[in-house]
């Protein structure tokens, strides 16, 4: 594999950041605001899926998406972003596909608008950046950039790597356990982004040579 060809995709939230302290804030100001109950730590806890997938828990259908999800979305900027770190490893997992001549690329089933905002407020070198993609359909920009590789912490992701043809690299510091992810398909399982680098080391040497590239 030519190294100018390498491309890596990441799932954004519980992958690259820690967004539960900011959802969670989040949901606490949507619940004041609409007089509804919302478990937010619950909330928090199963990051993943379409916001409109989490509402729909919390709110009538006729609620969700003109009500509901729009309220979370404006409230999301105040709320969520400054509160939200980095993950562990981030920085060095990014650093090292561009110094492997890769490219970096984010696909989230977040609303991009506030994605970007995560990503600007953790000066976090990102190639190019998708939002409201979730599943399966994370496959249609993963394809349109070539990714090889796929990383994220949901099974979702792993069907997102895997219809798009790509590796699927897991991190179990989300929602799903390494069982989980192992099961869902998951070639190669990190318990989190700090073993990414040397991990990305030997798939881009194995490539080179012809090897087993999932090798973990």
């Amino acid at each position: 594999m030519a190294a100018h060809s390498l491309t890596v995709g990441f799932d954004l939230d519980m992958t690259l950041i820690d967004s539960r302290p900011g959802i969670k804030a989040v949901y606490q100001e949507l619940s004041a605001r609409t007089g509804t109950f919302i478990d937010a730590d619950l909330a928090a806890s199963r990051l993943g899926p379409p916001l409109e997938h989490e509402i729909r828990h919390w709110f009538p259908e006729e609620r969700v998406a003109e009500t509901a999800a729009a309220l979370f979305r404006e409230l999301y900027p105040q709320y969520a972003v400054a509160a939200t770190p980095a993950m562990p490893g981030v920085r060095e997992a990014i650093d090292a596909i561009h110094a492997a001549g890769g490219r970096v690329i984010v696909v989230t089933a977040k609303y991009e608008p506030n994605a970007k905002l995560h990503l600007e407020h953790l000066g976090l070198d990102v190639d190019a950046l998708f939002g409201s993609l979730w599943a399966a359909g994370k496959a249609e920009a993963l394809r349109k950039h070539h990714a090889q590789v796929y990383v994220g912490d949901h099974i979702g992701d792993v069907v997102g790597a895997h219809t798009a043809g790509a590796l699927s690299v897991a991190v179990a510091t989300g929602p799903c356990d390494a069982t989980e992810l192992r099961n869902a398909g998951a070639e190669v399982v990190l318990a989190d982004l700090t073993e990414f680098p040397s991990w990305l080391e030997r798939y881009v040497a194995e490539r080179a040579d012809g090897g087993d590239a999932a090798a973990t």
